[in-house]
């Protein structure tokens, strides 16, 4: 009897680790790195956002880390689809060499987009942690 109430008692305890669990997923960022024109490799900055959302699919082990490759208008849609791609690639292999297991990280590319203001916005890969 004694260990029944003392399981039932837990109960509570554990929902709110899982809510504060799902809540830590939640409020990760969106990583965003930029590209210069017609390239696909990374500063050293922009290694250090990658390096920040390896350190984060680390915190959350069952995450998907999303990698979501664009490129701009520019240049033609066939070769913007593949640049994006490229992009996304790129980023997805960094993540894996720096210790995220592959089968979590999905490449998205993307395409061309518009940019109303700066062209660089257009030249991104995003990263993001979902639950898996």
């Amino acid at each position: 009897m004694r260990r029944r109430l003392f399981a039932l008692a837990a109960l509570p305890l554990l929902a709110g680790c899982e809510a504060l669990t799902l809540t830590r997923l939640q409020d990760e960022p969106v990583r965003v790195v930029f590209f210069n024109e017609d390239r696909a490799e990374l500063d050293a900055p922009a290694r250090e956002v990658v390096r920040s959302a390896a350190r984060a699919a680390a915190r959350h082990p069952s995450a998907r880390v999303n990698v979501f490759g664009y490129a701009g208008p520019a240049g033609g849609l066939a070769y913007n689809r593949a640049l994006s791609e490229q992009r996304a690639r790129h980023v997805a292999e960094l993540l894996r060499e720096m210790g995220v297991a592959a089968e979590r990280v999905f490449v998205v590319p993307r395409g061309p987009v518009p940019f109303e203001a700066a062209p660089i916005e257009s030249r991104r890969v995003e990263i993001r942690l979902v639950a898996g």
